[in-house]
């Protein structure tokens, strides 16, 4: 099995992680866990943008240092996916010196080759997004849209990167391998936004204007664009990787390409267009052009979040009220790879409480409560039930196999379905075939199909665990601790059967307590 890499788009320092931010870093977390429960290397890198000219005039609105500002809020994000148990692998801050040297070594490199001229430009440009606007940007009333905050008309000396003349080697990659695109109807956008491409990628800042930044190699004048800056620390960073020596490295190769996890918003054209271009202009093969995977948008009430107007989700607050994991099951489970979803805070606590405290939890307690109450905790296959015992088998090996498929696909969304499918059948299991009842019968058929059920149920429960824990890994942990299993998380262990004769399961403990939400006496209908 190839070692798996796997990145985020970093995120940039200039203001505090919202929804979004916690949800790439969870969806690539839980890919990660899967990888690995797999049994592959895995290689998770995520990180922080800290340069540009937003960074830069925050810092002077604050009085302080723009380093010391960057930390900061490094320091926020980083706290944040602790709490949240993203578990990376590798950390990338665009600040560290290993990471500038990487980038002028790449850009001189451009330079020397040709690959980068100096040109005046006459244009507007956009303080927000950093970027100089075309008559393409303008909306059908000839204003620029509000999405590009304050324009200014702006006449300079930049350098440029010769991005239009690799227009048709990218069409014809995208044509040629439709899967570096997923989902795969976000190829066709793709592909008409390089059909539009024209012109070239200014890649520089004149330090009159802005400071904070990597400077040119070949020009002490000038620092680099984000572009040529944030983008570079996917192989900066990645194991292996030394500019100096190109690209053709043992250690580097062993793990890339890489998967990268993006937002739809940074697609095109900068991980879409500009990455692809760069990685080619740097001596990359077509062979070793990354993946990208794009998520959709947490929206509320069907409009994107945005401080303006103040609908923006903190994610440190939500995990503080309801727990980590119920946050990571909720971002996981309520939105398809790729979809926009409206955040609900009502359907987090809904979700947790139909699929967690009521399916799972309370498969969990009424199984090992049934297990001591007639049992003393142990559990024994139930030996004359071939038949039932080789009907939940099939169960669990279509569950495991629906799972897998799911998540290399990369919607683990369809996995936690399949898994809480299960659980439901599993209760039902419970109410049809009656465990109290069998107890009072003193016949060995009825005492032996006891045993069959109370097994059954352990086993099912010890392969949910299993398969849950890429999403819940301390809930995983629990369901194990309170069946008396140990080990680690192995997906080849999602076969029926891990349960010894004899067993001896653990006591009982409320895992998904149920989340109660206060009544507004003034509007019962809606919690407080």
């Amino acid at each position: 099995m190839k070692p798996f890499f796997i990145t985020t788009a970093i995120d940039y320092t200039n203001g505090a992680p919202h929804i979004g931010h916690a949800y790439e870093k969870v969806l690539a977390d839980v890919i990660a866990r899967y990888q690995r429960l797999k049994g592959g290397e895995v290689f998770y890198l995520t990180g922080v943008d800290q340069h540009g000219q937003k960074v830069q005039q925050s810092a002077e609105k604050e009085g302080v240092a723009p380093q010391e500002f960057v930390d900061q809020v490094t320091a926020k994000f980083r706290a944040l996916w602790t709490k949240l148990d993203v578990q990376y692998d590798g950390w990338a801050a665009t600040t560290e010196p290993s990471h500038k040297a990487c980038v002028q070594t790449l850009l001189q490199r451009l330079f020397d080759e040709g690959q980068l001229y100096k040109a005046k430009q006459s244009g507007y440009y956009s303080v927000r997004q950093e970027q100089f606007l075309t008559e393409k940007e303008r909306g059908a009333d000839g204003e620029f849209g509000p999405e590009w905050g304050e324009v200014v008309l702006v006449e300079e000396e930049n350098y440029y990167f010769k991005l239009a003349e690799h227009k048709d080697w990218l069409l014809g990659l995208l044509s040629q391998r439709p899967e570096l695109v997923m989902p795969n109807f976000r190829l066709a956008e793709l592909t008409n936004a390089v059909n539009k491409l024209e012109g070239d990628l200014c890649i520089s800042r004149p330090k009159s204007r802005l400071t904070w930044g990597i400077e040119l190699p070949f020009d002490p004048h000038y620092v680099t664009y984000v572009w040529f800056d944030a983008l570079v620390n996917y192989i900066s960073f990645a194991p292996g990787y030394d500019a100096a020596a190109g690209a053709d490295l043992a250690e580097f190769h062993k793990w890339w390409p890489a998967l990268h996890v993006i937002g739809k918003d940074i697609m095109i054209p900068a991980h879409g267009v500009y990455w692809p271009i760069m990685l080619k202009a740097i001596g990359f093969s077509d062979a070793d052009i990354p993946t990208l995977l794009v998520h959709g948008w947490w929206n509320s009430s069907g409009e994107k979040m945005s401080k303006s107007l103040g609908n923006v989700v903190d994610p440190d607050a939500l995990a503080d009220k309801y727990g980590a994991e119920a946050v990571r099951y909720y971002l996981v489970a309520d939105i398809a790879t790729g979809k926009d979803s409206d955040f609900s805070e009502e359907r987090l606590v809904q979700r947790y409480n139909v699929d967690l405290a009521n399916s799972i939890g309370n498969l969990l307690n009424r199984t090992l409560n049934m297990a001591w109450k007639y049992r003393a905790g142990k559990v024994v296959p139930g030996g004359p039930l071939q038949e039932a015992t080789e009907y939940w088998r099939i169960r669990t090996n279509t569950l495991v196999n629906d799972y897998a498929q799911s998540f290399e696909i990369r919607q683990p969304n369809a996995a936690l379905e399949a898994i809480i499918g299960f659980a439901t059948n599993c209760n039902a299991a419970i109410e049809k075939g009656a465990p109290w009842k069998l107890a009072k019968e003193d016949d060995p058929v009825s005492q032996r199909s006891l045993d069959g059920i109370l097994y059954t149920l352990a086993e099912c429960l010890r392969i949910i665990a299993i398969l849950l824990s890429p999403v819940l890994p301390k809930a995983a942990r629990g369901i194990w601790d309170q069946l008396g299993v140990a080990g680690e998380f192995r997906l080849v262990d999602g076969e029926w059967g891990g349960l010894k004769d004899g067993h001896q399961l653990g006591q009982p403990v409320p895992l998904f307590p149920r989340i109660e939400i206060p009544v507004n006496p003034q509007n019962p209908v809606n919690p407080v």
